[in-house]
C-alpha cells in the first residue's frame, strides 16, 4: 500500500510538469521574475524555468543598457524611477537559443527590500542590566535622505521582547546604538538579539518590505560557566518599589530547592538545568546593612547575597552660589530626600568655563550641603553644574552667575564705638575681604530701651585695609544705646552680611532740656504756700539730677532761693501779707535746666460749682466752659488719696483754647471717687473756676443704705434712711429701690398670690433729695418685708431688709358694717316715697277698680220720670250685629242685670217662633263687640256685619268730664238725666246722623239702662282706627258698654260654657298692665 502511494504521487508530480509545459511553452522558458532594490539604484532581478535540469544552461539579460549573460538566474539593472523597464531573457545551451521570454518591469512590481542590517556590537552590563547595542545603518548606499524603522528582537528562550526603533538616514553611514534593561540579570540565562530593517521612503512607489534579520548575536549566560555558582544579582542597590528577578546558578546536576528573599519565600522560575529564579514585587526599604537571598541547593551547602533597597538622589535644588571676599565661592543646594542607603551620593561641583571640577563632601545630617570653588584670576562669569550620584542616579543641576553680583560679605568684627558729642558717636569696624573693585552699603542700627530701633544706611568704598568708618548723629544725651553694622554689595545688591556683634554704649551728659512742670497750694489762711514740681521724665533730664533750686521774690527785689534734695518735690514758702514770683530749676552736672515761674496770686471767685466727670474706664473725661480772660492755661488739680493716706497733690495743665480733657493716672482705681479743681490762668493770677467729681469707673454700692420705719397704720407705712458714705457708694448714686411684699418673718420667699406671680412690688425713687416714703395701699394686721438697695451707673447695691405689721383696720370693719346697711335703708326710704307719689298710677296699672253695677248709676232711673216707660229701649246699635244683653227688671227702685249673654257676632240668626225679643220685662241692648283684628278694616257696607270691625279700647276716664256729686246735681229734665247716660254730654262732631229723632222719640227712650243712650255719639269704627269716620273726633265714644274705670265688660259672663264667644277678642299693650284675668 505504501509503494501505490509513493507511485501516485511521481504521477502526479509528472502531471503538473506536463501541464506547466502546455502552459509555458518551453520548459526552459524563463518565469517567475522578481527584481528587488536595496538603495534604489540598481534592479536585482531573479527567475527561475520550469526544467528540472539546468546543467549546461546559460542565460541572456538583455534590458535597455545593455544585455549580459549568467548561469545564476541573477542579473542586477540600473533602477530608473518613474519608467518602465523592458526586460528579455533568453534561455542558451552550447548549441542553440532555447526559450526567450521578454517581460515589462513597473515600478509597481519593484520591491524596496533594505539590505540586512549588521551588527557591530552587543555589550553585557551585568551591574545594571543593560545590554547595550550597535549597529551600521549604511546610510551611504543611499541617493536621498530617508525614514528608517529597526525592529530589534532579544530572546532568551524564546522571544523576550520586541522593540520599533526610528532613525534617519544621512547619505552617510552611522552607528546607531540602544540601550535595553532586562527584568532579570543577564547572568542567569543567555540572551540573544537580532535586528531587520525597513524603509519608509514615500516617493517610491513600490512594495516596501522589511530587510532579513541579522545574524544573532548572543551574550552568554553565567549558568553555561560550568565554575559559576552563585546568586545573581551580586550585592546590586535597586530602588525601593521595583520588582526585582534573583536568580540562582547552581552546580551541574544539582537542583534549587529554595530560594528566599530576607525571611520570605516565593514561587520558582526554571530557567535552565542550572539557573533558578524568583520574582520579588514591590521592595521595601532594606536596613543599612542590606537584606539577604539565600539560595538553597538540594545537594550542595547554602550561598547568597545581598541586596540594598533605597531611593536615587534628588536634583540639587535651589542651587546658588555666591563670594564672601572675592577669594573663593561657595555654592550650596538642598539635598532633598535621604536616599536610606549604605552608600553616599557624591557631589561634582564643575565649572564648565574653566573645566575645573571639585568633589564636594556629603553631609549627611545637614540638608544643605556646600562645596567651595576657588575665584580664578579676573573671570567673573562661572557655569556651574552639581551632579549627584549613588548606584541608583546621577541627577544634576546647573547655574550661571557673575561673582560681582553675588557678593555676600562676612559679619563685620572688631566692632567700636567712641564719643564726639553728647548727641554724636563714630563707629568703625574691619570686614574680611578684598572689596576694592566695588562700592558696599553699609546698615547702622541703633537701639535704646526707651525707643525702637533706627537704622542708617551708609554707602562707602571699598577700602584696601578692610577698615570701615562712619558717625551717627542726633543722639539723646546720657542715653545708652546698642550699636551694630552689617554690610552688602551696594551696585548689584544681592544679600546682607550677618550683624556684627552688638556694642552697648552711653552718651555724654548736658543741661536738662525741660522746666520742671510745677503748682503751687496756698494755705487756708493765706500766709504760707507749697510749691510742687514734678520729676522730669529720662529723656528730657540728660543726665542725673542733683537738686532742685526754687527761686521766689517781690516785683524788682532781691531774690531768695534754696535748694531742694532731689528725693523731694515740694516747699513751702512764707508769704505773709505778700505776693511773690516763685521759679524752679533742675540741676545735673552739666548744667540748669530752664526755669519754670508761677505767681503765689490767687484771684477772689464767686458760685463756684460743682460738676461730675463722665468714668471712661481708663481715666475722667471733665469738661469746662471756655473763659476769654484766662490768657496763660488752665490747671486741673486733684489730690489721689484714702482717709489714711497721705494727700498727694497731682495737677495736669492744659492749653487756653482746650475745653475738655480725660485725666488719667496710674493711681486711679475704680470705685473711689475724685475731686478735681479747675484753675484758670489769668495775667494777674490763677482763679478757682469749678469743681469736678469723678470716679474712673463706677460700681454697685458695696454696702446697703441704713433705713427704718416711723410710723405705721392699717393701711400704709412710712419708711426712712440715711444719706450713704461717699467711700460707700462708688459712684453717682442714681436712685434707691424699695422692694415690699407680704411676707411673715422667718420664710424664704414672699407669698405667692393665686395666679402664681409673687405679690412684690417695687418704687423706684429717683429724687435724692428725699429721705423718706410713705407706701400705702396696705392690708391691715398684714406683715411685710421691706428692702431698700442703692444703685449707681455701675449696677444695684446689696440689700436690707426689715418686717412690718400694719396695724389692725378697726375703722374699715365698722364702716363695712355700716355702709351696707345705710345703702338699703336710703334705697327703702326712696321707694317708699316714690310709692307714695305714684300710688294712684299703681294701682290703676296693678289693681284697676272694677265697678260694682248696682252701684251704677245708669241703673238708678228716676220713678217721676221713667214710670210708665217699662217698655223703653236704651241702647240700639245699628247697623251692627247685635249681641242681646238681657237686662231684667224689677219692681226695685232701680233695675237689676240679671243676666247677660254676649253673643257671637255670627249669631244673626231670630228665633224660630218669629217671637218678639222685646218685652216688657226684657230691654235688649246692642252693641258692636270689641273685635281686634290682624288688619285694620274700612268702613264695611251696612249689608255686612259689623262684628268684624277692629275696635281698639281706650281709656275711657280720658273721654269724660268728671262726674258731678249727687248733691250738687242741677235739676234736668228726664231726657238729660234720665238712666245711665255718660256719652250723652259728649260732642260728636264728625259722625255722620243718619236719622234726627224728636226730642219725644228720646224721651221714650230714656227709660231703663241706658249707658250710650245718645246712639247718635255711636262710632261703628274704634275712634282710635285711622280709618273711622270719627277718627277725628276726641270725645267721641267708641260703641260699647264699659265701665268708666275699667275696659272689661260690664258683666261679664260667668262659667257659660256654652254660650257663644266672639270669633275676634280685641286686645292692646296697656291691657298688660290694666286688666286682671277673668275668673
Amino acid at each position: 500500500e505504501g509503494e501505490s502511494d509513493f507511485l501516485k504521487c511521481l504521477l502526479y508530480m509528472r502531471h503538473c510538469y506536463n501541464v506547466n509545459i502546455v502552459i509555458s511553452g518551453s520548459p526552459e522558458t524563463p518565469q517567475n521574475l522578481r527584481c528587488i532594490t536595496h538603495d534604489l539604484n540598481i534592479l536585482i532581478c531573479s527567475w527561475n524555468v520550469a526544467s528540472l535540469s539546468n546543467h549546461g544552461l546559460t542565460y541572456e539579460f538583455c534590458h535597455a543598457s545593455g544585455c549580459v549573460r549568467t548561469e545564476d538566474k541573477k542579473a542586477n539593472v540600473p533602477l530608473v524611477l518613474f519608467q518602465d523597464t523592458t526586460i528579455r531573457i533568453t534561455t542558451l545551451n552550447a548549441s542553440e537559443n532555447l526559450a526567450t521570454k521578454t517581460f515589462v518591469l513597473t515600478e509597481q512590481n519593484v520591491s524596496l527590500v533594505p539590505p540586512t542590517p549588521r551588527i557591530l556590537s552587543l555589550t553585557p552590563d551585568f551591574k545594571t542590566s543593560l545590554l547595550h547595542l550597535k549597529w551600521n545603518d549604511s546610510g551611504s548606499v543611499w541617493p536621498y535622505e530617508a525614514d528608517a524603522r529597526w525592529q530589534i528582537e532579544v530572546l532568551r528562550k524564546n522571544t523576550l521582547e520586541t522593540v520599533i526603533y526610528h532613525s534617519k538616514l544621512t547619505l552617510k553611514d552611522t552607528v546607531l546604538s540602544w540601550d535595553w534593561k532586562s527584568d532579570m540579570p543577564l547572568e542567569c540565562i543567555s540572551h540573544y538579539v537580532k535586528i531587520r530593517c525597513y524603509i519608509d521612503e514615500q516617493m517610491f512607489l513600490g512594495k516596501k518590505e522589511w530587510s532579513e534579520w541579522s545574524p544573532l548575536k548572543m551574550i552568554p549566560g553565567k549558568d553555561s560557566d560550568p565554575d559559576v555558582v552563585q546568586v545573581f544579582p551580586d550585592e546590586t542597590t535597586v530602588v525601593v518599589g521595583s520588582n526585582v528577578t534573583f536568580c540562582c546558578v547552581c552546580k551541574e546536576g544539582d537542583r534549587v530547592k529554595n530560594l528566599a528573599y530576607g525571611s520570605k519565600t516565593y514561587p520558582l522560575i526554571r530557567l535552565s538545568n542550572r539557573s533558578t529564579a524568583i520574582q520579588v514585587p514591590n521592595v521595601g526599604v532594606s536596613i543599612s546593612s542590606g537584606t539577604n537571598i539565600v539560595c538553597y541547593p538540594e545537594i550542595n551547602t547554602l550561598f547568597g547575597t545581598v541586596v540594598f533597597v533605597g531611593y536615587p538622589p534628588d536634583s540639587p535644588q535651589n542651587l546658588s552660589c555666591e563670594t564672601l571676599n572675592f577669594s573663593e565661592i561657595i555654592c550650596s543646594w538642598d539635598t532633598g530626600q535621604p536616599t536610606k542607603l549604605l552608600q553616599k551620593t557624591v557631589y561634582i561641583l564643575s565649572e564648565r568655563i574653566s573645566g575645573i571640577n571639585v568633589t564636594c563632601k556629603e553631609e549627611r545630617t545637614a540638608k544643605i550641603n556646600h562645596c567651595v570653588f576657588p575665584v580664578i584670576g579676573n573671570q567673573k562669569i562661572y557655569n556651574f553644574t552639581v551632579k549627584a550620584s549613588n548606584p541608583l542616579g546621577q541627577p544634576e543641576s546647573s547655574l550661571l552667575i557673575d561673582v560681582n553680583q553675588r557678593v555676600h560679605p562676612e559679619a563685620p568684627s572688631e566692632f567700636t564705638v567712641r564719643d564726639l558729642s553728647p548727641t554724636n558717636v563714630s563707629l568703625s569696624w574691619y570686614l574680611c575681604g578684598n572689596f576694592t573693585e566695588i562700592r558696599l552699603l553699609c546698615q547702622i542700627e541703633v537701639n535704646s530701651i526707651n525707643s525702637e530701633a533706627k537704622s542708617y544706611n551708609v554707602s562707602l568704598d571699598g577700602a584696601e585695609n578692610s577698615f570701615y568708618y562712619t558717625s551717627v548723629e542726633n543722639l539723646h544725651p546720657y542715653t545708652t544705646y546698642a550699636y551694630r553694622a552689617r554690610c552688602a554689595a551696594s551696585e548689584h545688591f544681592w544679600k546682607w552680611s550677618k550683624w556684627s556683634e552688638t556694642k552697648h554704649y552711653r552718651t555724654l551728659e548736658a543741661s536738662p532740656s525741660r522746666a520742671p512742670d510745677i503748682w503751687r497750694v496756698r494755705s487756708a489762711d493765706g500766709e504760707s504756700l507749697e510749691v510742687f514740681w514734678k520729676p522730669l521724665p529720662l529723656s528730657d533730664t540728660n543726665g542725673v539730677i542733683q537738686y532742685h533750686e526754687v527761686f521766689w521774690s517781690l516785683p524788682e527785689k532781691n531774690v531768695s532761693s534754696v535748694e531742694v534734695p532731689v528725693w523731694k518735690n515740694s516747699t513751702k514758702i512764707k508769704l505773709g501779707k505778700n505776693n511773690y514770683i516763685i521759679s524752679v530749676v533742675a540741676k545735673n552736672r552739666a548744667g540748669f535746666s530752664p526755669p519754670s515761674t508761677i505767681t503765689s496770686v490767687e484771684l477772689p471767685n464767686d458760685g463756684v460749682k460743682t460738676e461730675h466727670g463722665i468714668a471712661t474706664g481708663d481715666g475722667i473725661y471733665i469738661s469746662w466752659y471756655s473763659d476769654p480772660n484766662v490768657t496763660c492755661g488752665y490747671t486741673v488739680q486733684w489730690c489721689c488719696s484714702s482717709k489714711s493716706e497721705f494727700c498727694s497733690v497731682n495737677w495736669e495743665t492744659f492749653s487756653s483754647n482746650m475745653t475738655a480733657a480725660v485725666i488719667k493716672s496710674a493711681l486711679f482705681q475704680p470705685g473711689v471717687r475724685y475731686s478735681f479743681s479747675l484753675y484758670g490762668c489769668k495775667h494777674d493770677g490763677y482763679q478757682l473756676l469749678q469743681y469736678i467729681n469723678g470716679y474712673v469707673k463706677e460700681l454697685a454700692p458695696k454696702v446697703a443704705p441704713n433705713f427704718t420705719v416711723e410710723h405705721t397704720t392699717s393701711d400704709s407705712i412710712l419708711v426712712k434712711w440715711e444719706d450713704m458714705p461717699v467711700e460707700d457708694c462708688q459712684g453717682f448714686l442714681m436712685g434707691y429701690l424699695l422692694f415690699f411684699a407680704k411676707e411673715e418673718e422667718g420664710t424664704l420667699k414672699p407669698r405667692s398670690s393665686e395666679t402664681g406671680h409673687l405679690e412684690q412690688k417695687v418704687k423706684n425713687i429717683t429724687d435724692l433729695t428725699k429721705k423718706s416714703l410713705t407706701i400705702l395701699d396696705l392690708q391691715g394686721k398684714t406683715s411685710y418685708r421691706l428692702d431698700l438697695q442703692a444703685y449707681t451707673i455701675g449696677g444695684k447695691g446689696p440689700q436690707k431688709g426689715i418686717y412690718v405689721v400694719t396695724k389692725d383696720d378697726s375703722l374699715g370693719l365698722i364702716i363695712a358694717i355700716l355702709v351696707p346697711v345705710a345703702v338699703a335703708i336710703v334705697l327703702g326710704v326712696v321707694t317708699s316715697i316714690f310709692c307714695y307719689r305714684k300710688r294712684e298710677w299703681i294701682k290703676e296699672t296693678f289693681y284697676p277698680d272694677i265697678p260694682n253695677p248696682e252701684n251704677s248709676k245708669a241703673l238708678q232711673f228716676q220713678k217721676t220720670l221713667c214710670e210708665g216707660n217699662a217698655a223703653l229701649k236704651t241702647l240700639e246699635m245699628n247697623p251692627c250685629t247685635p249681641n242681646s244683653v238681657e237686662v231684667l227688671e224689677t219692681q226695685l227702685s232701680f233695675p237689676k242685670i240679671e243676666d247677660t249673654e254676649i253673643m257671637s257676632p255670627a249669631a244673626d240668626e231670630l228665633p224660630e217662633d218669629g217671637s218678639d225679643i222685646e218685652t216688657e220685662n226684657h230691654v235688649v241692648v246692642s252693641y258692636c263687640p270689641p273685635i281686634i283684628e290682624e288688619e285694620e278694616i274700612s268702613n264695611p257696607p251696612l249689608d255686612e256685619p259689623v262684628g268684624s270691625s277692629q275696635v281698639v279700647y281706650i281709656d275711657i276716664q280720658s273721654m269724660y268730664q268728671p262726674q258731678v256729686k249727687p248733691e250738687e246735681e242741677p235739676e234736668v229734665d228726664c231726657v238729660s238725666s234720665a238712666g245711665y247716660k255718660p256719652q250723652m254730654q259728649l260732642p260728636v262732631s264728625a259722625l255722620k246722623i243718619e236719622n234726627q229723632s224728636t226730642a219725644a222719640e228720646d224721651l221714650d227712650k230714656t227709660a231703663g239702662y241706658r249707658p250710650q243712650a245718645n246712639t247718635q255719639a255711636w262710632n261703628l269704627d274704634s275712634p282710635d282706627s285711622p280709618g273711622s269716620i270719627t277718627s277725628n273726633n276726641e270725645n267721641g265714644s267708641f260703641g260699647s258698654p264699659c265701665s268708666i274705670n275699667s275696659r272689661q265688660f260690664l258683666i261679664p259672663p260667668k262659667d257659660d260654657e256654652d254660650s257663644p264667644k266672639p270669633n275676634n277678642i280685641g286686645w292692646s299693650f296697656t291691657n298688660f298692665f290694666q286688666n286682671k284675668p277673668n275668673d
